[in-house]
């Protein structure tokens, strides 16, 4: 098969009714879409990426109105769940919600629930409002792998997987969206993502899951994941980080040592200590920095607070440690 990176939307449109799948840009990352109804399609999906049939996809609606047809809203959370989708849709913001029979099982990996949203990115919108269809779209690369933040990484990990990319450049986001399971009038935080703690505690008591569950009840929650295949490790500051028997490292930076000359290469993520910024770089930075046949990538801790907490959590599930 070969792989064409273009920007012909209503090509897109007709390799999805077909059952084909396609990268789309969304706001976060790029995505490998399929329509979600279709569970011959979505099994391609999974066949493309290598990725655990156990692990569910989150499914992209292309109104509100899908809501009602996906999924059984729970009536005593029907007001939280309403006020919810008024502030953060579209956008980088899924909610894991109780199913329909219409959603197959191979999207939710035979779980009682379905992760939600809509996503903001113009384009993606334009085709799956054409499609008239939900689609699944988890991330554009192999599984566990870093996550694509332009058509380019999606080339570099798919080449030959797939019929077609759709570039629109590079990602707004950088991250994932935030996943959050909502009932009993509460919020879980199951993924930490541009959507923070502190925004969503303003609706609900949130409560964070801050370790990788025992049982996969939502994408996104596997404890080993966007790894690059370099091994990568988190320190403070590398300005107090020591070279061990002639090593090539490389570092993924966020504070401003005069020690960077002992690495290979350098990748800032924000020059500004910009948390927003940072997140928008980090994948495109981790990858960077992975194709450089390094022994190790050594990344600096980010502050945990608002979006800072999403990038570590990125980067303790990339680490070897």
């Amino acid at each position: 098969m070969t792989t064409v990176i273009s920007t012909d939307r209503a090509a897109a449109v007709e390799l999805l009714r077909k059952g084909e799948i396609v990268a789309l840009p969304t706001e976060t990352v790029y995505g490998l879409a399929a329509d979600a109804l279709n569970p011959i399609a979505v099994a391609e999906v999974f066949e493309a990426k290598e990725r655990p049939r156990f692990d569910p996809l989150i499914v992209h609606l292309p109104s509100r109105d899908w809501l009602a047809k996906i999924v059984d809203v729970p009536e005593q959370d029907r007001q939280l769940i309403l006020k919810l989708a008024n502030r953060f849709w579209p956008g980088p913001f899924t909610m894991v919600l109780p199913k329909r029979e219409i959603v197959p099982e191979i999207v939710t990996a035979g779980l009682d629930t379905v992760a939600v949203r809509i996503s903001a990115h113009p384009v993606f919108a334009e085709i799956v409002r054409e499609l008239e269809q939900p689609l699944a779209a988890p991330s554009a690369n192999r599984f566990g792998r870093i996550s694509p933040t332009t058509a380019q990484h999606v080339l570099d990990e798919l080449n030959g997987r797939i019929p077609l990319i759709i570039d629109a450049g590079a990602t707004q986001h950088g991250l994932e969206s935030t996943i959050v399971a909502v009932s009993e009038k509460s919020i879980k935080m199951m993924r930490r993502g541009p959507i923070t703690a502190e925004q969503l505690s303003k609706f609900a008591k949130v409560n964070v899951v801050t370790s990788p569950a025992r049982r996969i009840s939502a994408p996104g929650q596997l404890g080993s994941h966007y790894a690059p295949e370099t091994p990568l490790r988190m320190i403070d500051n590398a300005g107090s980080f020591s070279l061990e028997n002639n090593q090539r490292v490389g570092l993924l930076a966020w504070g401003t040592a005069k020690s960077e000359k002992k690495f290979v290469a350098v990748r800032r993520l924000s020059e500004r200590q910009d948390l927003r910024e940072a997140a928008a770089n980090f994948f495109r930075c981790l990858r960077e920095l992975d194709v450089l046949g390094l022994d190790l990538i050594v990344a600096e801790r980010v502050p945990s607070q608002g979006l800072g907490a999403a990038i570590l959590d990125r980067l303790e599930r990339a680490s070897h440690d």
